[in-house]
């Protein structure tokens, strides 16, 4: 160590990789005063060192193409700033299309990034071979584009980072393994280690694969798993020698491997399928060995062997190429190979940077990510993707095993929209009507749960089949949505995330955390939780059973995300509040359509008429002799009711309402006619038209946000500023002039061949037999009647700005027959 050890740090980072070293480097250079990073052996041991080092501005997702992109910003200033050469390359890279439904991935990926900054095109195959001229072009389609692409020495970036955290007055300790972890009673942590003990106001575990073993020191199983990953190097290639300039990165997506120049040579790595490749599964359940650190796994070329002809194939000077190294060493995975960051529910002050497959690329951006939450409160944007507490305790180590396979077999598979994968389900989390509804249902996966997309009926196209245009469940939808408009539909909402919080300070807290008004006993009302800056961290249905007691309903993703926001509030203000999770102890069934007040009503003694039960009001009572709270609020806009009852009274319950309901023509519908129906009421959607990136006013939630309520609530401040200001952009509500296609969210929008803005859901509607979507555009363009274009497979669609809603809802249809 030689250094002078410190008792006292303000965070403790644990683990000196590439990720846990940007960390460090971030929060010193934000100016946080006593950063501590421990490091059990040396700076990059672990999955840093030997990484392939691959950096790319490209990402299939939104908001992580920032974290790329602020990644390779960093890197290519890093040396000027630290005086550390990195050996960053910088030939661009191609993704390589060999296959019509490539071409349209392709194009897929560009509608979401052209509102982007990420530079990204599409390119002909003459421009592929200008940019990789040693390539057989038989196969080659089309190419995605992305300049400034290229790769990086990870050993020499951790360095240089390092060097940039100690010139910001950041501590490095090594070797300093982490022995022990243990709260204090005012929130923070004693960080053992066999130097001594500190104290830190908050951790970062970012301990790469012993990142789990830290977790389990303070009773978290966090589900990451190390996979072998094998790259391969050649030596001297005389065609590639003998180039002016060096080659662009390549990944051959069909073939699913990465090519990149090696000084004069080749660097070919592939993944495999989920059936050929290897987890190192016993460090999952033994722990990694000890003194483990800069060793590798044996190499197993048989195991690539079907990659290398592939590649040979494609890069035929790889054919008379000799083979100087092969590298087969340990990168961590998660269930879904995105990385878990941010702070853990359930604990206070214990952050996660954990679970990259790709963290080279992503250190960077992942480091000022989590430096600026730390720093303000709050995410800069939003991540919930990489949020840690999407896992739960329904994440076994056999779900976490069949995942990370699939995973890593899957790394290159055709990314569609609406993607369902199906490795290691069902998870413990099924609803009471799963086994009933299984075996006519389209299955979705939603936080461990699985809940119905959609239903077939003999004759139907079954089966999942995704698609890039309008596939086999288009039909069926329709059908779903006319059975809500005109008859009934039972629809499983059991998924929902469901908060009880009550107590003597109940009030104060939900005060200070919603931006509306309470309800009152026996009524509930949409509610937001908003960030200091006055973003929209959540959306919840709060309904107030009995005085002081609170139901809180949020989205089945949102989860313990929500939880932790509300938990963190409730300590902070030193509220004597009891929060209780009962997601997975209620089951909740919607019933909705016009005729779902007389089939409920044959199963009750409680009048449902509309002057006895209003909207939006809750009442305790028995609906066939079960016990439930209903609420009259359903997000189809039409009339409905949510049944909240225990969860293993859901199918007794199921039953019943479908009996009842055989007069009146009741069938199921599921999530995919609820996103149909919303969109034509204009309801908004959390994590679409709003979230951590957003503020109400310009997503037109002002109806729900009550600046004059006497409590200060979080982010109201800044509301009163950004009013104030004046809105620079808006929500608009689009109908799109498509064919064999539908908008979906996150695409671009084009106006006069500018880029104006991008989408955030879309959808058709059945009722009005149009396309329609939500988007956000410049003030000066979100007028009624105005013309825009949206970029959907790389076509342009028209589209109008149009009064919304397209539907009335069932309250408001009601309230103008009265008049």
């Amino acid at each position: 160590l030689g250094k002078r050890w410190k008792d006292n740090a303000e965070t403790v980072v644990i683990g000196g990789g590439c990720v846990g070293v940007s960390v460090a480097y971030h929060l010193a250079k934000a100016g946080m005063k006593d950063v501590v990073l421990l490091e059990k052996s040396e700076l990059t041991a672990g999955s840093t060192w030997h990484a392939a080092g691959l950096t790319t501005y490209y990402h299939p997702g939104i908001n992580l193409k920032k974290v790329h992109y602020y990644s390779l910003k960093l890197y290519g200033k890093l040396e000027e700033e630290t005086g550390q050469a990195v050996g960053l390359h910088r030939p661009g890279s191609v993704r390589i299309a060999s296959t019509p439904t490539r071409v349209d991935e392709l194009k897929y990926q560009m509608t979401r990034t052209h509102w982007h900054p990420t530079e990204q095109y599409l390119i002909e195959p003459e421009k592929v071979e200008e940019l990789f001229p040693l390539l057989n072009m038989n196969k080659v389609l089309a190419g995605l584009y992305n300049p400034g692409d290229g790769h990086i020495d990870p050993y020499s970036l951790t360095m240089a980072l390092a060097a940039g955290a100690r010139q910001h007055r950041a501590q490095i300790y090594n070797p300093a393994p982490v022995t022990g972890l243990s709260p204090t009673a005012d929130g923070k942590w004693n960080v053992e280690t066999p130097q001594g003990t500190i104290k830190a106001n908050r951790i970062v575990n970012a301990a790469g694969f012993w990142a789990r073993e830290v977790g389990q020191m303070i009773g978290f199983e966090h589900p990451i798993i190390p996979v072998h990953h094998q790259y391969v190097v050649t030596a001297t290639v005389p065609e590639v020698k003998a180039l002016k300039k060096e080659l662009a990165v390549i990944r051959d997506l069909e073939a699913s491997y990465y090519l990149r120049q090696e000084r004069d040579g080749l660097l070919f790595g592939p993944y495999e399928k989920q059936e050929k490749m290897k987890l190192q599964d016993s460090w999952v359940t033994d722990g990694v060995p000890p003194g483990f650190g800069k060793e590798l796994f044996e190499s197993d070329l048989d195991r690539i062997m079907e990659h290398i002809e592939w590649a040979m194939d494609m890069v035929p000077v790889l054919k008379n190429a000799d083979i100087i190294n092969t590298v087969s060493g340990p990168i961590t995975y998660t269930p879904d190979l995105l990385p878990m960051v941010g702070p853990h529910q359930g604990v206070h002050n214990y952050w996660l940077a954990i679970g990259f497959g790709y963290g080279v690329v992503h250190a960077g951006g992942i480091g000022k990510f989590l430096s600026d939450w730390i720093v303000n409160g709050e995410p800069p944007y939003d991540l919930i993707e990489t949020d840690p507490n999407r896992y739960g305790k329904w994440t076994t180590i056999s779900y976490l095993k069949d995942k990370a396979r699939e995973s890593y077999g899957y790394n290159n598979i055709v990314g569609y929209p609406k993607e369902e994968r199906f490795a290691g389900r069902p998870t413990e989390r099924v609803s009471g009507v799963y086994d009933i509804l299984k075996p006519r249902a389209s299955m979705g996966f939603h936080a461990g749960w699985e809940q119905p997309h959609w239903f077939h009926k003999p004759g139907d196209d079954i089966g999942y089949k995704p698609s890039f245009t309008r596939t086999n469940w288009f039909e069926p939808v329709g059908r779903e949505c006319s059975l809500v408009m005109e008859k009934v539909g039972v629809i499983d909402l059991t998924p929902f995330g469901k908060f009880i919080v009550k107590g003597k300070d109940s009030v104060q807290l939900l005060d200070r955390l919603l931006a509306n008004v309470l309800p009152k006993v026996g009524v509930t009302n949409i509610s937001h939780m908003l960030t200091p800056r006055g973003h929209v961290y959540a959306e919840l249905t709060v309904t107030q059973l009995s005085p002081g007691e609170f139901l809180l309903v949020t989205g089945s993703g949102s989860e313990l995300h929500d939880l932790r926001w509300i938990e963190q509030e409730a300590r902070a203000g030193g509220h004597n509040v009891d929060i209780v999770n009962v997601t997975d102890d209620m089951g909740v069934l919607g019933v909705a359509g016009p005729s779902s007040r007389k089939v409920l009503q044959k199963l009750t003694g409680e009048h449902m008429g509309d002057t006895a039960f209003k909207f939006l009001h809750c009442k305790a009572m028995e609906v066939a002799a079960i016990p439930l709270r209903a609420i009259r609020i359903s997000y189809t806009g039409e009339l409905g009711w949510e049944l909240y009852h225990r969860r293993q009274d859901t199918a007794t319950l199921y039953q019943a309402i479908m009996a009842a309901g055989q007069d009146e023509g009741i069938d199921d519908f599921g999530t995919y006619a609820m996103g149909s129906l919303r969109m034509e009421k204009a309801f908004r959607a959390w994590g679409a038209e709003m979230n951590c990136d957003t503020n109400p006013l310009e997503a037109g939630l002002d109806y729900f946000i009550k600046l004059n309520k006497p409590a200060d609530f979080i982010g109201k401040k800044a509301l009163q500023e950004i009013k104030a200001k004046g809105l620079p952009r808006r929500l608009v509500y689009l109908t799109v002039q498509t064919d064999n296609i539908d908008p979906e969210g996150n695409e671009t929008v084009w106006h006069q061949g500018k880029v104006v803005g991008n989408t955030t859901s879309g959808a058709y509607s059945y009722t009005t037999q149009q396309s329609i979507a939500f988007a956000y555009l410049p003030t000066e363009l979100a007028t009624i009647g105005q013309k825009v274009d949206i970029e959907l497979l790389g076509k342009n669609y028209k589209a109008s700005v149009v009064q919304e809603p397209l539907v009335l809802t069932e309250p408001t249809r009601t309230r103008l027959q009265k008049k």
